[in-house]
């Protein structure tokens, strides 16, 4: 039997760069994909409306949650050489996932203040969404295997 270990450190400023490549990322998609498939309005802008607006969530849904689902990371993430896991070291779920991402706009959107502030003061170093889903952001280095042998 395998026991799984995690060490626990802040990781601020490559937590930061990753958070702002991944939207950096997101945010280019979603102006390409408006600006080529929405209708100008009067103002010069454009906007998209009934079916066409299904693609922006849907992006999100698997750019954010997929991903990080399947790879531990977002591209930003993999930049970073950061990894999402459970606090026990394992592998998140979907609903894992989907839980952590749905506290961003409490997270990143108030300047990423709440979420500096709860890293700061959690023994995990864990932001709002990483206590809702109980997971953590660490580096692959940061993990230890032992080998128990009954």
């Amino acid at each position: 039997m395998k026991i799984r270990r995690v060490e626990y450190t802040r990781y601020i400023g490559p937590r930061i760069l990753a958070t702002l490549i991944d939207y950096a990322i997101y945010f280019a998609l979603f102006y390409l994909y408006i600006s080529t498939f929405g209708q100008k309005t009067d103002a010069g802008s454009y906007e998209v409306n009934g079916l066409l607006v299904w693609p922006i969530p849907i992006f999100w849904f698997l750019y954010f949650v997929v991903l990080e689902t399947y790879n531990q990371a977002t591209p930003g993430h993999d930049i970073c050489k950061l990894v999402v896991v459970k606090t026990s070291g394992e592998k998140i779920g979907l609903a894992d996932a989907f839980k952590r991402r749905l506290i961003d706009p409490i997270d990143i959107f108030i300047y990423g203040i709440p979420a500096l502030i709860c890293i700061c003061n959690t023994p995990k170093y864990q932001r709002l969404g990483d206590l809702f889903a109980d997971t953590v952001v660490v580096k692959k280095s940061d993990f230890t295997e032992t080998e128990v042998i009954f």
